[in-house]
């Protein structure tokens, strides 16, 4: 009914071991995947996590506003597309880097003064994008839809600066009781 072939014949007349040999090695490392993150739920109720959620927030705006128009007709709009995008992904990034505490497993890198030239950078550069967007405006130009999607979106972009300018204070006062120790 059944026939061996010649290879399972050979397999079969082998001597099987009866012990098993394993190794197993454990690694003790620092690493940021071998740690477990946890929540930090008071962030959000401080002011420096407020204003990050309304960065998100009205930096959502600002851009959603711009992208809903023909704002390829007027080059100043990409100016105000590239900053609104990189600066809000860039946010939530830093605000599930901030709730998750992940920053705390990454102790090489300066968090307050990481934090500090993210939020100088980014209101220097809201504040161009939401003048230039705001001096871009031209009733001529656009349709009346576009029109008030761009007079919102500068609106807001000015609202997105002052809370980068807030944020920028609360880091540097972060980054200057850091250096100055206990």
């Amino acid at each position: 009914m059944y026939e061996e072939t010649p290879i399972q014949a050979k397999m079969e007349d082998r001597p099987r071991s009866l012990t098993i040999n394993t190794t197993a090695s454990t690694a003790h490392s620092d690493s940021f995947a071998a740690t477990s993150l946890s929540y930090d739920k008071q962030f959000i109720r401080t002011v420096p996590g407020l204003l990050m959620v309304a960065e998100i927030i009205f930096g959502l705006l600002v851009w959603m506003l711009v992208a809903g128009t023909e704002y390829f007709r007027v080059p100043a709009f990409g100016w105000v597309m590239f900053i609104a995008v990189f600066y809000w992904i860039l946010t939530v990034f830093f605000l599930i880097l901030y709730l998750t505490m992940a920053y705390t497993k990454i102790t090489q890198v300066p968090w307050t003064t990481v934090g500090l030239c993210f939020n100088c950078s980014a209101f220097v550069l809201y504040f161009t994008a939401a003048v230039v967007e705001a001096t871009a405006i031209k009733h001529e130009f656009a349709r009346r839809h576009d029109f008030n999607s761009w007079a919102a979106s500068s609106f807001f972009a000015f609202v997105v600066t002052f809370c980068y300018a807030g944020n920028a204070f609360f880091s540097f006062r972060s980054w200057r009781a850091r250096d100055q120790g206990p």
